[in-house]
């Protein structure tokens, strides 16, 4: 997890993407839920995003707004409110009157391309930060693994994903040897003060047995 921890802030703080590096790292969402949001989806006075259809870029061209994967895909998603002030400020530059306009455009205010995105931004951010073999999806992997460090349930976990099935979660679920010390330390300190609870106070005097000589 630390390790993770430490390439995402290299590769945030190149990102010269206009946030879409950064905010999905504490959103988890797919790239084609991102590609198809709109302004009307995020709310930035509860911290949540609604995800209710992805962009499908088709064969030859062009590209095409779909429902999610899965039933489970139609979700809400909080973000934490890290985000909210620069999420703020992206969204003021649009039309807020608009509430079906992206999020998220080219500079020529087109629905995004995966392969465009990637060799215009995302490339050059993981190059600068000297961290090739990084893909973007890993922001959504980092952020699965930051809910489930955070103590989210199988349940939680699967919602936030948008996943009907809990093999996906599970593989969250498996905690790093950070999370098992923290558990680990958190065993022991319930214990001692278990124990100082049955300790005898100064003074008292243990009950005898029938008897037992004083």
């Amino acid at each position: 997890m630390s390790q993770w921890i430490t390439d995402l802030t290299a590769i945030l703080n190149t990102a010269v993407d206009d946030g879409i590096i950064r905010r999905n790292t504490f959103a988890s969402l797919r790239w084609a839920e991102l590609a198809a949001l709109r302004l009307g989806d995020v709310n930035l006075e509860s911290c949540t995003i609604r995800i209710e259809r992805q962009l499908i870029e088709q064969l030859g061209g062009g590209s095409a707004f779909g429902p999610p994967k899965s039933r489970a895909g139609r979700r809400t998603v909080p973000f934490p409110d890290i985000l909210k002030v620069e999420l703020s400020e992206h969204l003021d530059r649009f039309d807020l009157g608009d509430a079906e306009a992206l999020v998220f455009t080219s500079p020529m205010g087109t629905p995004l391309r995966h392969s465009n995105f990637y060799r215009r931004v995302w490339m050059p951010a993981v190059a600068k930060a000297r961290l090739p073999g990084i893909h973007f999806h890993d922001l959504r992997h980092a952020g699965n693994a930051l809910t489930a460090d955070a103590g989210a349930s199988l349940r939680e976990l699967m919602e936030r994903m948008g996943h009907s099935s809990t093999r996906a979660a599970l593989i969250y679920l498996h905690s790093s040897d950070e999370r098992q010390r923290t558990l680990a330390d958190a065993i022991g300190k319930a214990a001692r003060a278990a124990l100082r609870k049955t300790e005898p106070g100064p003074g008292t005097e243990v009950a005898r047995s029938p008897g037992q000589m004083p």
